[in-house]
């Protein structure tokens, strides 16, 4: 017989797979309806591995909600959009590459803080707050492309935070309409209405008059 261990040289030590495990089942079927035992069958180690690196399921939601935002932070800092000279062509390729990634199973593509934001903002503050600095997070590496938009167009009534902040609203709520409708599409479309949204906004006045 096999003796299991808690490394494996092809899927990380024990604490990587229990996150890794996290991120594919709560962003499939929730928070609350993850079990230790699940996390644990996933990841391929004993309960007492679990226990070693986080003391409760909560904590494990906390570190989740970190190693996601590290996961995605790495996305996105090398997605090509950052290549533009233009600062508003910039946010507009942003979008773009979100709807790029709308790709695969519900589950795949949709995040796992907006996820367990929904059911534990008020049972788990502490867990609420790593989710919010996963998000807000994410909203803020906006904020300098969208400020340097608005000032060479004269854009004025709203803060860059603001704005980063209502692409993140869009597309939380864009992946809740393809959970429901188990579709991707919808979350597709409010990604389009999205860029339509910008494009709009930052047009030249004389263009809209």
């Amino acid at each position: 017989m096999t003796r299991r261990t808690n490394t494996d040289p092809d899927k990380g030590d024990a604490r990587t797979r229990l996150l890794d495990a996290a991120r594919d089942i709560v962003r499939r079927q929730g928070f609350a309806a993850t079990s230790v035992d699940q996390l644990c069958r996933a990841a391929g180690v004993t309960k007492g591995a679990f226990f070693h690196h986080f003391p409760s399921k909560e904590a494990l939601g906390v570190a989740a909600a970190q190693h996601w935002s590290d996961m995605t932070g790495a996305l996105f800092a090398a997605a090509p959009y950052h290549d533009h000279p233009d600062p508003l062509d910039r946010v507009l390729a942003y979008v773009d590459f979100r709807r790029q990634i709308i790709a695969g199973g519900i589950e795949e593509f949709t995040c796992l803080v907006g996820t367990m934001t929904s059911e534990v903002y008020h049972a788990h503050p502490a867990l609420r707050q790593a989710c919010a600095a996963s998000i807000f997070g994410h909203a803020a590496t906006l904020e300098d492309d969208i400020a340097a938009a608005m000032a060479a167009r004269g854009i004025t009534g709203m803060t860059p935070a603001s704005l980063a902040a209502h692409t993140q609203a869009v597309l939380q709520g864009a992946f809740i309409l393809a959970k429901a409708a188990d579709d991707p599409q919808p979350a597709i479309d409010s990604v389009d209405h999205l860029k339509r949204y910008l494009l709009l906004l930052f047009q030249p006045e004389e263009e809209t008059t």
